[in-house]
């Protein structure tokens, strides 16, 4: 019996638009309602379902890839923190980069709004202006977001992750470089290539939700995950009962097993609404 859905949000869990929907919200509360837990499992530093449009529905977060762990009610239960002088190392190694670190207060960035902004990319227009406009969301929202940050001010908190985008190929590859010469210490599990999404080397979505389903007191083959990116490989490697959308990447495929239906379809959400009716006993009508 599954007793814990853990989901990666864009591409997965959300919408075709990024958004939590009528359609996902229905589905999700359906389920909690069940008794069953959903967990948000994402890159982004998430503090509640509420933050991602799921209202008042009790969700627990592993955000950060995994370097934040949080309850139902948004309250820290885990956080891998970096070693202060790997973090200083890193930054120091690359001074005209614009580091987003991730703390669990909030995301301290070494550059201005403007320019952090401005180091948004994607493979069209349409979706770089569709991430300048989630950003813009993010700061409004006031989640804790502070800028112009030194490197002084960054040491002084427990920073989990950093988030960096290279302006260049060439600079990319010295960032890879770097991290492959540090891989004891440092990995970077990006959602996507443009970008750098850098943790603790032991630090991973599926080694945070282990950690979680035993805190829980779930085992593991009582877990259910749905993953469709880079970042969410361990996790779909390490539960038996992981799933892939249609529209996942190849690597992600392979490591779920299972393939269902595409996002744009609600693959996912009307997945554990499936699950859980049949673990009740219930007609599924599709």
């Amino acid at each position: 019996m599954i007793k814990m859905f853990a989901s990666d949000l864009d591409g997965t869990l959300l919408n075709y638009f990024h958004q939590a929907d009528c359609v996902v919200r229905a589905a999700v509360r359906e389920v909690v309602a069940s008794g069953v837990h959903v967990v948000l499992a994402t890159g982004r530093p998430v503090r509640s379902g509420a933050d991602q449009g799921f209202g008042d529905i009790p969700l627990e977060v592993v955000g950060s890839n995994g370097a934040i762990i949080r309850d139902s009610h948004g309250a820290l239960l885990k956080a891998f923190t970096i070693d202060k002088a790997v973090a200083e190392d890193l930054m120091r190694a690359f001074p005209g980069l614009i580091f987003e670190c991730i703390a669990p207060d909030g995301a301290y960035i070494t550059g201005s709004e403007d320019a952090w902004l401005a180091s948004f990319t994607g493979k069209s227009a349409l979706d770089r202006l569709a991430m300048k406009h989630r950003n813009r969301k993010r700061v409004k929202a006031g989640t804790g977001m502070r800028f112009d940050q030194t490197m002084a001010q960054v040491l002084e908190r427990d920073i989990c992750k950093f988030n960096v985008r290279t302006p260049d190929e060439g600079l990319g590859r010295e960032l890879s470089a770097y991290l492959a010469e540090h891989s004891d210490a440092l990995v970077n599990a990006p959602f996507k290539p443009v970008m750098f999404e850098i943790s603790r080397a032991d630090v991973n979505k599926g080694a945070a939700l282990a950690w979680l389903a035993a805190h829980l007191g779930i085992a593991e083959d009582e877990v259910a995950v749905y993953g469709d990116g880079g970042n969410d490989i361990q996790m779909l490697e390490r539960f038996a009962h992981a799933y892939a959308p249609s529209n996942a990447n190849a690597a992600a495929k392979r490591a779920a097993g299972t393939v269902i239906g595409s996002n744009v379809a609600y693959a996912v959400p009307r997945h554990m609404v499936r699950t859980v009716r049949a673990q009740q006993g219930r007609y599924v009508v599709e």
